[in-house]
C-alpha cells in the first residue's frame, strides 16, 4: 500500500524527507540547523536563569529563617531578664514587708532565733542578723522566752563575742528568759553564744563544747624551693609576713602567735565561766578543746537539761507555739556576697576575716 512506510530492502521504516536530511547531517558530522541551535541556547539560558532564581530563593529563605531565629532568642533573653528583675523586686519587697516575725502570732509563744552554720560576718549566722532577731523576739509582747536554736560548729571570735555581749545585756534586764537549744552541734563559738543564755538545752546525742581556739595553715617554703619558684614579698616590719605559708616561721614568731591564741582562749574561758557560773564542773578538760555529747555535757555542767525545741515548747506553754524572728535573707544579696568572696579567692585578694577561729576543726 502507498502509506506503508516499511522498506523491504532496508528492513526498516521509511523516513520522511526531513528525517532523512537530519540523519544525513548526523552521519556527515554536521550540527543542528541554525534555528535549532538558537533554540537549544535559549533553553540553556532559561534553565540557568531558573537555577539561579531557585538558588537566590533558597538563600533568601535561609536569611529570613536566621532572622526569625535571632528575634526569638532576643525575645527569650528579654523575657528572662525581665523575669529576673521582677523576681528580685518581689524578693526584696517580701523581705521588707513580709519577713518572719513582722506579725506576732496570737497568744503566748516561744520566740525562735536561728543560729545555723558557721558564725561569720557574711554568713546566715552573722552577729548582725542574730542580734536583730533576738531584739525582735525580746520586744514581742507575747513571746514567753527568747530561744536560740543553735546548730553550728562555731566561727569568728568577734562575731561570737558580739552576740554574747548582747545576750548578757538583755539577760541582766531579766524581763524574759533566754534559752539556748542545741540541735546537732553547738561547738566552740556556738557554745560561746549559748553560755550567755539563762539555760542550755541539748539532745543526748548533741555535740557540745570544744572550748578552744584554732588557727590552721600550711608551710610550702620547701615545696617552692624544689620547684625553683622564688617568693617575692615586700614588707615594712620584720614580722609583717610571719603567717605567709611560703615563708619560714622563726621560734620567736611561733611563741608570739601562741600567746595570741592563749589570750583569745582566756577570753573564751572567762566569758563561759561568767555565763555558766557555778554550774560548771571543776574539770580542766572543759577548756581543753574537747567536745562532748549532750549526756556528758549535762554531767559536766555545760548544759542544764536534755531535750529538744519540741519538748521545751510543751514544757513552757499549755498550747505549744513557736514563731521564727530570724531576719529573712535576701537570696540575691547572699549570692552576690558569695560570688564576691569566691572571686576574691581566685585573684588572691586577702580576706578580712580573722585567721583565729572559735570553730570545731574539720
Amino acid at each position: 500500500m502507498d502509506d506503508d512506510r516499511r522498506d523491504d530492502w532496508t528492513r526498516g521504516p521509511e523516513l520522511s524527507a526531513d528525517q532523512a536530511r537530519e540523519a544525513r547531517r548526523r552521519r556527515e558530522g554536521v550540527g543542528p540547523a541554525p534555528q535549532e541551535r538558537d533554540d537549544d541556547a535559549e533553553t540553556l539560558r532559561e534553565r540557568q536563569r531558573l537555577a539561579q532564581q531557585d538558588m537566590l530563593d533558597r538563600w533568601i529563605d535561609g536569611v529570613l529563617a536566621e532572622q526569625r531565629r535571632s528575634r526569638r532568642w532576643k525575645l527569650f533573653f528579654r523575657f528572662l531578664f525581665a523575669f529576673l528583675i521582677l523576681a528580685s523586686l518581689s524578693t526584696t519587697l517580701y523581705g521588707l514587708f513580709v519577713v518572719p516575725g513582722a506579725t506576732d502570732p496570737a497568744g503566748p509563744h516561744l520566740g525562735i532565733v536561728e543560729v545555723e552554720g558557721v558564725i561569720d560576718g557574711d554568713s546566715r549566722a552573722s552577729a548582725e542578723r542574730v542580734i536583730e532577731g533576738v531584739q525582735r523576739a525580746w520586744k514581742a509582747p507575747d513571746a514567753e522566752a527568747v530561744v536560740l536554736h543553735i546548730d553550728s560548729p562555731g566561727g569568728s571570735p568577734v562575731q561570737s563575742q558580739r552576740i554574747y555581749d548582747e545576750l548578757m545585756r538583755l539577760r541582766e534586764q531579766g524581763d524574759k528568759p533566754i534559752i539556748a537549744v542545741v540541735e546537732d552541734i553547738g561547738a566552740s563559738g556556738a557554745y560561746y553564744i549559748a553560755s550567755a543564755a539563762d539555760e542550755i538545752v541539748a539532745a543526748p546525742a548533741s555535740l557540745v563544747g570544744s572550748i578552744g581556739v584554732i588557727n590552721a595553715g600550711f608551710g610550702f617554703e620547701e615545696a617552692i624551693e624544689r620547684l625553683g619558684v622564688e617568693r617575692r614579698v615586700f614588707t615594712a616590719g620584720e614580722n609583717k609576713a610571719f603567717l605567709d605559708p611560703f615563708s619560714d616561721i622563726s621560734p620567736q614568731q611561733r611563741d608570739f602567735w601562741q600567746q595570741v591564741l592563749a589570750t583569745t582562749h582566756r577570753q573564751f574561758i572567762d566569758d563561759v565561766k561568767a555565763g555558766r557560773g557555778d554550774r560548771l564542773a571543776d574539770d580542766e578538760r572543759l577548756f581543753s578543746g574537747l567536745i562532748w555529747t549532750g549526756e556528758q555535757a549535762l554531767e559536766l555542767g555545760l548544759v542544764d537539761e536534755l531535750g529538744s525545741l519540741d519538748t521545751l515548747a510543751r514544757q513552757r506553754l499549755e498550747t505549744p507555739r513557736t514563731q521564727d524572728y530570724t531576719p529573712q535573707l535576701d537570696p540575691f544579696e547572699r549570692l552576690a556576697r558569695r560570688f564576691g568572696r569566691v572571686a576574691a579567692e581566685w585573684v588572691g585578694v586577702p580576706q578580712a576575716a580573722s585567721p583565729l577561729r572559735y570553730q570545731l576543726a574539720p
